[in-house]
């Protein structure tokens, strides 16, 4: 939800607007906590426009019988693209490139200038094989890369085969992946699960990235790591205390940061808008609506 000068609504304002709303239309940006919900008494619907929902009160919301939304599977597509956009720019160099360019410039074409490394025949560990991971899975098996993934339940063997892709180990993937892909929601459990231990088992050569949500990644951790040459570069789209941004990554030439546009194109935009539009229909005719979160009939 946003006021009017198209900047991030803010609590006190979000709580003077709700308050004889039927219906929240939220983007995961904005905290819908119990206080926000117990100020809207009339509330029949809280629809997140996005797939996560940890910005949510769920729980909360479902103790008073209203049901909490997302948009699964439209930022698929987008998400994986930009995954694995991040993970070629890293591997080339081209963030750098494109700073060298536009600053001082280059000389010319030499034999062992500016080198960086191929995907191909390289190991990519993707932690989290559900629709963005199967995705990004798809899209380098086309890059000839050796892909191993790990989640709660095996895929299928027709599928693994399509994707080429290996079920292992999270240990695994961590100290044998070149480059590391996270596609986890955010939960207790997944809080700073890749950290300094995780960091100290990887190679030194390993690449990490995160266009999934940012405090899966500890990132002071990760600064370390990368300062102290543990691994080799990160990508990230996302962050620990979005939308701030550690300034330290700033100033590291093997970091690649995007502001969190993983979903961010016109195509996943109008497919989330159209879904908490027809939610919203829905619950105003008394009917139920799609992809509800929380178990409220």
């Amino acid at each position: 939800m946003y006021d009017d000068s198209k900047s991030l609504i803010t609590k006190d304002e979000l709580s003077k607007r709700i308050t004889d709303k039927d219906f929240l239309i939220t983007p995961l940006s904005t905290q819908v906590d119990s206080d926000i919900i117990d100020k809207a008494p009339n509330l029949k619907l809280i629809a997140n426009y996005g797939a996560g929902f940890n910005n949510i009160d769920v729980d909360y919301a479902k103790s008073k019988g209203i049901p909490v939304t997302n948009t699964p599977k439209v930022s698929t597509v987008s998400t994986a693209e930009v995954t694995c956009g991040l993970m070629i720019a890293l591997s080339h160099r081209m963030m750098e490139g494109d700073t060298l360019m536009r600053h001082e410039g280059f000389s010319g074409w030499a034999p062992l200038f500016f080198l960086g490394h191929e995907l191909a025949h390289k190991t990519l560990g993707i932690i989290g094989m559900g629709q963005i991971g199967q995705a990004v899975a798809k899209r380098m098996h086309a890059f000839d890369m050796d892909i191993l993934y790990t989640q709660r339940h095996q895929l299928d063997p027709e599928t693994e085969k399509t994707l080429g892709a290996k079920f292992t180990t999270t240990d695994d993937i961590i100290k044998n992946a070149d480059i590391i892909t996270l596609h986890l929601p955010a939960t207790p459990k997944t809080h700073h699960m890749i950290g300094a231990e995780q960091f100290k088992q990887m190679k030194n050569s390993a690449m990490l990235i995160n266009a999934a949500r940012g405090p899966i990644i500890d990132e002071a951790a990760l600064y370390d790591a990368l300062v102290n040459h543990e691994i080799a570069g990160a990508g990230l789209d996302v962050y620990e205390k979005e939308p701030h941004v550690d300034d330290g990554f700033k100033s590291l030439k093997n970091v690649v940061l995007t502001p969190h546009i993983g979903n961010a194109t016109v195509e996943a935009r109008d497919a989330m808008a159209e879904i908490v539009a027809k939610n919203t229909v829905a619950m105003d005719k008394g009917d139920k609506p799609k992809y509800v979160i929380n178990g409220v009939e």
